[in-house]
C-alpha cells in the first residue's frame, strides 16, 4: 500500500478532493517526544502512573533545589559587608567611589554627643546587619568634610557606580527623634539602597520630610573642593 503522507504528485491529487487525509505536519524533536511520552503513558496502569509521578515531582524539586542554591550562592557572593565601617577623609574615594560595580553604599555623617546622631546610628548598624549586601560607612562631619555645619546633622548620603543618588541632610529630613528602624529602612528601600527581595509596605506613621537644599548644595560644593585640594596637594 502506498504512504498517505508519501511526496507524490498522485497523493497531492487524493488530498486535493479530500480522498485521503492532508498530509501530517513535520514535528520538531521536542513535540516528537511529547507524542512518544504520551503514548507510553496510555500504556501505563494506574499503579505505574502513580509511580512516575512520584519519579516527575523529584525531578521539579530536584531542579527546583538546583536553582534556589544557585541563588544563595549569588546572594552569599555579594552579601560581604555587614556593618559599619568608619572611615576617614583619605578612605573617601577607595570606600564609597570605588566601592565597586552596582554596590550602594550609605555613607553617615555624624557627631558624637548629639542624641540624634545616636539614634540613626543604632538603626545603621541594625540595617547593616540585616543588609550586608549594601555597604555602610560612617564618619565623623568634620573629619570627612571640613566645617560642616553642626545643623545638618545627621546626614546621610547614598551611592551607586560611585555617584550621589540620594541624601538625607539634618534632623527634619529624618523625622527627628520620632525616626523608627521601620522609617529609615523604608527610605533607604525607596532609594534603592537595599534589596529586600519583596515590597516593603510604607509605615503608617511615616511622615514624608523634606529636604534641605542649601545644605545639600554645601555638602556637594564640599566635595568638589575637598576633592580639588586632595589632588594638588598630590601634584
Amino acid at each position: 500500500m502506498q504512504d498517505p503522507n508519501a511526496d507524490t504528485q498522485w497523493n497531492d491529487q487524493l488530498r486535493r478532493f479530500n480522498i485521503i487525509e492532508p498530509k501530517e505536519e513535520i514535528k520538531t524533536e521536542e513535540e516528537r517526544f511529547e507524542i512518544s511520552r504520551a503514548e507510553q503513558l496510555d500504556k501505563k496502569t494506574l499503579d505505574e502512573l502513580d509511580e512516575l509521578e512520584d519519579e516527575e515531582d523529584e525531578r521539579v524539586l530536584q531542579e527546583y533545589r538546583r536553582k534556589r542554591l544557585l541563588e544563595l550562592q549569588e546572594k552569599a557572593a555579594r552579601a560581604r559587608f555587614g556593618e559599619v565601617i568608619e572611615i576617614s577623609a583619605i578612605d573617601y574615594v577607595k570606600e564609597v567611589n570605588q566601592a565597586g560595580a552596582d554596590i550602594w553604599v550609605v555613607l553617615y555623617l555624624y557627631k558624637s554627643g548629639l542624641p540624634i546622631c545616636s539614634l540613626i546610628g543604632d538603626h545603621l548598624r541594625s540595617l547593616a546587619i540585616k543588609y550586608p549586601q549594601t555597604k555602610f560607612v560612617k564618619s565623623v562631619s568634620t573629619v570627612c568634610i571640613p566645617n560642616y555645619p553642626d545643623k545638618n546633622l545627621p546626614t546621610i548620603f547614598v551611592y551607586n557606580n560611585g555617584e550621589l543618588k540620594h541624601s538625607l541632610i539634618g534632623p527634619f529630613a529624618f523625622g527627628g527623634m520620632n525616626c523608627r528602624f521601620e522609617h529609615l529602612e523604608y527610605k533607604l528601600y525607596e532609594f534603592g539602597a537595599v534589596e529586600t527581595g519583596e515590597k516593603l509596605q510604607k509605615p503608617t506613621d511615616m511622615k514624608t520630610f523634606g529636604m534641605n537644599d542649601a545644605a545639600d548644595e554645601f555638602l556637594r560644593s564640599s566635595i568638589r573642593q575637598s576633592m580639588k585640594n586632595e589632588s594638588d596637594d598630590d601634584d
